[in-house]
């Protein structure tokens, strides 16, 4: 085991950050720095200095990055559509390279030689986490608890915890597994590793409310963008972070933004987790909304195919890699006509379009309208069609030439 004097633990507060700090102390016999990123999940930050020093940090520091959260990477996924097998918003993949970012900048300050993480050996995080560091700090030391200890399991940590009289806010009856940010808050483990069984929704549920206990009203909110990015929500202004955690409330309220998946993980195997993403589910059907009416169909389809490699990206923890920018530089280009408003109706779960407008809109009701036009000339098609046909036509030709038709 190749010893360090001092490690920057990326550090949650959670049982493995919790259990790892005298750990590393115990097998390393390091100073250990301990680095909480704020991405906005509100409470969990309270009272972590104090529990990071009682169990064996030197430090802690807390950086607040929501608005580079918001607007550096939550921003660029959202205009680009990426979604993970067509489901998934991406809540923990993005924010683990700006974790890693900043523990890489703090741990050069501090002339540490490690950088350490909680992720498992079975997980993706532990990718995400270690390309980072490798793309920003190739010369730093990486230690992975879970990939060397002797603890096999989330009741070997409590065991451990308990034995150290460490303090813990979970037991062995109410420990999902979560993450949370001012994005979404993910949950597995327990009886969610079956997907056989059901998720019960109000026992899980901390952002929102299930569909069924959503109000029998519908909720109206307009949101107004500027080349692809969010900037209003009913005509007025807001932050990035402000406007996300404003229709969190809305769509929580509502029954939103409750996704049960079964994905398949990096590492080979497939996961089940509930995710919470109301405001995140909001904008993207207003943003793809707002899509259909300012692309041309060629950029449409083809920035389709490209969201699913974006978000095989960003999902794998290549965030910071040239072919990522290279898609964001396409993906601006993309959304220079991307303004303008999106009505939605929120109602027991469901988000549903009440109206898009656009400056930019291509939607020429003069073109298509069922009454008579005087811009469109209907004979035009025959051509079109026959030229379009031509190889069918062809093809068909040949086959009755050779009994095949």
């Amino acid at each position: 085991m190749k010893q360090y004097k001092k490690v920057v633990l990326a550090y949650s507060g959670g049982l493995d950050t919790s259990v790892i700090i005298p750990w590393l102390k115990e097998h390393y016999g390091c100073e250990v720095i301990a680095v909480a990123a704020d991405l906005g999940q509100g409470a969990e930050l309270d009272g972590l200095e104090e529990k990071a020093k009682k169990t064996g940090a030197s430090k802690l520091y807390i950086a607040n990055v929501v608005d580079e959260f918001v607007e550096d990477y939550i921003f660029p996924t959202l205009k680009a559509g990426a979604k993970y097998e067509n489901q998934y918003l991406l809540g923990t993949s993005f924010a683990r390279p700006l974790i890693a970012k900043k523990i890489v900048e703090i741990a050069k300050k501090e002339g540490a030689d490690a950088i350490a993480h909680g992720a498992t050996g079975k997980g993706n995080d532990q990718v995400r986490f270690e390309l980072s560091v490798k793309a920003l700090a190739p010369e730093m030391g990486i230690v992975a608890p879970w990939r060397e200890w002797e603890l096999k399991s989330r009741d070997d940590e409590l065991a451990y915890a308990e034995k150290h009289d460490i303090p813990l806010p979970v037991t062995k009856e109410t420990s999902y597994s979560k993450d949370k940010n001012l994005w979404h808050l993910s949950h597995e483990g327990l009886d969610l590793e079956d997907p056989a069984n059901e998720p019960d929704l109000d026992k899980i549920l901390e952002l929102g409310v299930s569909p069924e206990k959503a109000p029998d009203k519908p909720a109206y909110v307009t949101i107004g963008f500027e080349k692809g990015v969010p900037v209003s929500l009913d005509g007025k202004k807001m932050k990035g972070a402000e406007l996300v955690a404003a229709l969190n409330k809305l769509g929580g309220e509502n029954g939103v933004g409750v996704l049960d998946l079964v994905e398949n993980r990096l590492v080979g195997m497939k996961s089940r987790g509930v995710y919470e993403t109301p405001g995140g589910a909001i904008l993207y059907h207003a943003h793809e909304a707002l899509e259909t009416l300012c692309l041309e169909k060629e950029t449409l389809h083809y920035k389709q195919q490209l969201a699913l490699k974006y978000a095989d990206l960003v999902y794998n923890g290549l965030w910071f890699t040239t072919l990522r920018e290279a898609m964001d530089a396409f993906v601006d280009k993309t959304q220079e006509t991307v303004t303008g408003e999106v009505k939605l109706k929120l109602y027991k779960g469901n988000i549903s379009n009440a109206g898009v407008t656009s400056p930019y809109s291509l939607y020429s009701e003069e073109v298509v309208t069922f009454n008579e036009d005087h811009v469109y000339d209907q004979n035009d098609a025959t051509g079109f069609i026959n030229l379009f046909g031509l190889p069918l036509k062809t093809q068909a030709q040949m086959k009755r030439k050779n009994g095949l038709l």
